[in-house]
């Protein structure tokens, strides 16, 4: 059989142990948020982190700022003059520094991390994630024999049991109070809605801010129609004419009252929903999908402690680091995860490798290939002894055979002579 030469081999992979993937020390590094597979938008070098409809923010913040400066302009000259100086530049000055602070909570809801999960590299392992008892009754009884992932599984929230769903997407069983955004492609802490206005999710670290937002903007839209009115009720005094003449004389003020007066309804009502969400600890995703008026909240601590969780609690840090470096080779944006163990043997620990979509190997730890090497040698040579069943329980479960990804592994690390004699023993059988 002829020899092959082979030339000075790389140098060995590198097997981080933070996250359990084998990291190929000549692939070019990149950072998370560039190999991020959400559909959120990066900005400042991954600094900032919106959702996929982050253009409507700009237009939250035209609907916003256009009113104020409107008031300023054409409105609060008037004031300025009907009121002492200071008392009417201090109007003026009130609603433009209100304005900046709504535009901060603003950016604030939507430029940051709401709350996502770190997706899993590979689905959990069953035995160690689901108990016999916490099965699903009829998950467990449409089960054909092959292992897979149940749907659900019960967890204990305040000594109430809630079913938790697993996520096909980020393959995790979510947190309660979690759930999967279709919009931003995430699956984000304390769920509460996506919201088309920030252009984010609103979740556990934004909540705070989306709240403070939405009140402080119905309050600006409050303040802003209340001095309107005094405006034209000044120039009712001045000139001594009816409302109608009133508006021609200041056709500003009467397009603002009737613009704040909308917008106040619609945040003013927002702002009401949410001050009973947060008085009964519950998210907008709760009332809608499971309407715990009907039922026991197991969230619900009373509406003080349930205050004090929203407003005087502290924000957890996000879970996920955007700036960190990763290897390209490595990233789940770019890898199959492949379980070992259902490919090869029983008796192999279960381990995950990473291959390129099209088979060709990426990386392999020193260790794990020790052990693929080994198992390779040991089945071929029982084989040739003809000591080695041709049906044994673990073929059973699944037929031995020399996949394309074992074929693209072995071409790489010299394993050719030992898959090719496995092969002619298959053959001669």
């Amino acid at each position: 059989m002829q020899e092959k030469i082979y030339t000075t081999p790389p140098p060995p992979p590198q097997f981080s142990d933070s996250n359990r993937r084998i990291i190929d020390p000549n692939g070019p590094s990149k950072q998370v948020y560039q190999v991020w597979k959400g559909s959120n938008r990066f900005f400042l070098g991954g600094r900032l982190i919106f959702g996929p409809d982050v253009r409507s923010l700009f237009f939250t913040v035209f609907l916003i700022v256009t009113p104020v400066i409107l008031f300023g302009a054409f409105v609060s000259q008037r004031l300025v003059n009907e009121f002492s100086h200071h008392l009417g530049s201090l109007i003026v000055a009130i609603s433009a520094i209100f304005t900046i602070y709504i535009v901060i909570l603003l950016f604030l809801t939507s430029g940051r991390d709401p709350g996502i999960i770190p997706r899993n590299p590979h689905p959990p392992e069953l035995e160690d994630e689901v108990g016999a008892s916490s099965l699903s009754t009829d998950w467990a009884g449409n089960q054909s024999g092959a292992p897979s992932i149940p749907p659900t599984k019960d967890v204990l929230v305040n000594g109430m049991v809630v079913k938790v769903k697993y996520c096909q997407t980020c393959m995790l069983y979510r947190p309660p109070r979690c759930s999967h955004c279709s919009i931003c492609n995430n699956c984000v802490e304390r769920f509460d809605h996506h919201c088309p206005w920030v252009g984010q999710c609103i979740g556990m670290r934004n909540y705070r801010y989306f709240f403070m937002f939405v009140s402080s903007t119905t309050m600006l839209c409050l303040y802003v129609f209340v001095f309107c009115w005094v405006n034209i009720t000044k120039i009712m005094e001045v000139y001594h004419c009816n409302l109608w003449k009133a508006f021609l004389k200041s056709p500003v003020s009467g397009i603002l009252i009737l613009y704040t007066f909308i917008a106040a309804w619609f945040v003013g009502g927002l702002t009401a929903f949410h001050i009973y969400l947060i008085c009964t600890n519950q998210t907008t995703y709760e009332n809608f999908r499971y309407r715990y008026d009907r039922k026991m909240n197991p969230h619900n601590l009373g509406w003080v402690w349930n205050v004090r969780e929203v407003f005087f609690s502290k924000i957890p840090s996000s879970k996920n680091k955007f700036r960190a470096k990763v290897k390209e080779g490595s990233s789940s944006a770019f890898i199959t995860s492949l379980s070992i163990g259902h490919v090869m043997s029983p008796e192999m620990p279960k381990r995950s490798f990473d291959i390129e979509m099209g088979g060709k190997r990426q990386a392999v730890a020193a260790e794990e290939f020790e052990d693929i090497h080994n198992q390779i040698e040991r089945v071929a040579a029982l084989e040739r002894c003809g000591t080695q069943p041709r049906h044994t329980s673990w073929v059973q479960k699944g037929n031995w055979e020399i996949t394309p990804d074992l074929h693209a592994l072995s071409a790489e690390f010299g394993m050719e002579h030992g898959l090719t004699d496995r092969e002619k023993i298959h053959g001669g059988h």
